[in-house]
């Protein structure tokens, strides 16, 4: 919806809008890879009539337009999703000599994380369209390329190190990011794979030989946690699985944001129905009674 004081971009800029729409749709002709709303197709040929009369009535349109671009990454097996906001409107009065930047947003693929996605998104180029869209490609060729070495040297890790095991710590609470973000970041270097779920309780899961998981817990308490009163540091490990365990989790990670909401006064109180929930999907529902209760 246009607010009071916005105003239809002069004709110049609008033809510079839709310039920019029929280059994306110039590159990405093929089925799938360009969806355009009924209702943007429609302005769109609203504001070509228009900019053919720019003394005419200017036409009733929203303050954007939005269309969806599918990029293909690194051989085209996987696709992200990128939604895109063209502006059309202006506020108040101020003259306007360049056409106002674009609006991207990424949706979620189910081979990245939330927070692997925010990422990727707060570094994204703004000014150029056809720029952003090969810095999306580029670093999440990158990202699959890391995930995929990761992958092979645990592989190659597991085939010469002997059997895995699976354990399960509780955290009566676990909030600080700096010590979440080192449980994530410390993993890889231990070949542990895994997941970090903050909250109230907290939930650590890791996989790998079982003198890694030892190691990767005494220097997280020691050095991570060096600043922590000792009293402070609760965590217990629950349950600990050693019989044919298969690595279920492709590389370590946090989880707490994927789940949805949180309850509590400070949101910090985790769904453990979306946890059960999402261990089921992957197959481990029976560890899930094991840890919590």
């Amino acid at each position: 919806m246009a607010s009071k004081d916005a105003s239809i971009l002069p004709a110049d800029i609008i033809e510079s809008q839709l310039a920019t729409i029929d280059l994306i749709a110039a590159m990405y002709p093929s089925p799938g890879e360009l969806e355009i709303p009924e209702s943007t197709t429609e302005c769109i040929e609203r504001l070509r009539d228009w900019c053919q009369d720019p003394t005419s009535t200017p036409p009733k349109i929203p303050t954007s337009i939005s269309l969806t671009v599918c990029l293909p990454i690194a051989d085209g097996d996987k696709t992200i999703q990128v939604n895109i906001s063209v502006p059309l409107q202006s506020e108040g009065q101020q003259s306007i000599d360049q056409p106002p930047q674009l609006g991207y947003s990424l949706r979620q693929p189910d081979w990245m994380s939330k927070a692997e996605v925010a990422e990727l998104a707060a570094s994204m180029p703004k000014d150029d369209a056809l720029e952003a869209f090969e810095y999306i490609q580029a670093e999440s060729a990158r990202f699959l390329e890391t995930k995929q070495s990761q992958a092979m040297a645990l592989e190659g890790t597991n085939t010469k190190a002997g059997p895995l095991v699976r354990v399960w710590f509780y955290f009566p609470s676990l909030s600080t990011r700096k010590k979440r973000d080192d449980m994530v970041n410390l993993a890889p270097g231990y070949s542990l794979t895994g997941f970090v779920l903050a909250g109230k309780p907290g939930v650590l899961c890791l996989e790998g030989l079982s003198s890694d998981i030892d190691a990767y817990m005494s220097f997280i308490k020691t050095h991570s946690w060096g600043d922590i009163p000792s009293h402070q540091k609760k965590v217990s490990e629950r349950f600990r699985e050693t019989e044919g365990v298969q690595r279920v989790f492709p590389g370590m990670e946090e989880i707490t944001d994927s789940l949805g909401e949180r309850g509590g006064q400070r949101a910090n109180r985790g769904d453990m129905q979306a946890l059960e929930a999402w261990l089921g999907s992957k197959g481990l529902q029976g560890a899930f009674e094991k840890v919590i209760f």
